[in-house]
């Protein structure tokens, strides 16, 4: 059974943990997910859609990620994470922490923090495994092709990571 910590409002560990998706978090109680944006030298970026079994946005485009398992490590949580979903090791790409942003659901017991990190790796369209629960394909995506997959609305977490995106990053 796959379990993750609870955090307080200034993003520290509390010593307890939560069952997967048990939506059980009071106010100011949150768990960590993470999203690994990947850019090639070129500037293309790796966009995955989400397969159309998914229950919350399926088909959308997003970027690798998921929540960071009880006692596990922001970073080590995001290279695994990108790993399971592309077959891409970030472990040694230049890169890594780019920020975190918050985000509250009240009345729903899923309150949580985000880390994003974006990794530049030098890799090959045959190079990309993707999980095929997860996945029903990728692109390699310029940033306008990722505003207008945002503009349309089939861009998750578009907003939040949009900074991710840009070329201040770089």
């Amino acid at each position: 059974m796959e379990m993750w910590d609870i955090y307080d409002s200034n993003k520290q560990r509390t010593g307890r943990t939560m069952k997967r998706n048990d939506w059980c978090l009071k106010e100011g109680e949150y768990h960590l997910t993470v999203l690994g944006v990947v850019m090639r030298p070129d500037g293309k970026f790796l966009i995955t859609r989400r397969v159309l079994t998914k229950a919350w946005a399926p088909g959308w485009w997003e970027v690798s990620g998921g929540a960071a398992l009880a006692g596990e490590e922001s970073k080590d949580a995001v290279i695994r994470e990108v790993k399971e979903e592309t077959g891409l090791d970030v472990s040694d790409c230049k890169g890594g922490y780019l920020f975190t942003y918050q985000r509250e659901n009240p009345g729903e017991g899923d309150n949580y923090f985000v880390d994003v990190y974006r990794f530049v790796l030098d890799f090959d369209e045959s190079d990309v495994q993707l999980q095929q629960e997860e996945a029903a394909g990728f692109m390699l995506a310029d940033r306008e092709q990722i505003k207008e997959l945002a503009r349309q609305g089939i861009f998750l977490h578009y907003d939040s990571i949009k900074q991710a995106f840009s070329e201040e990053m770089e």
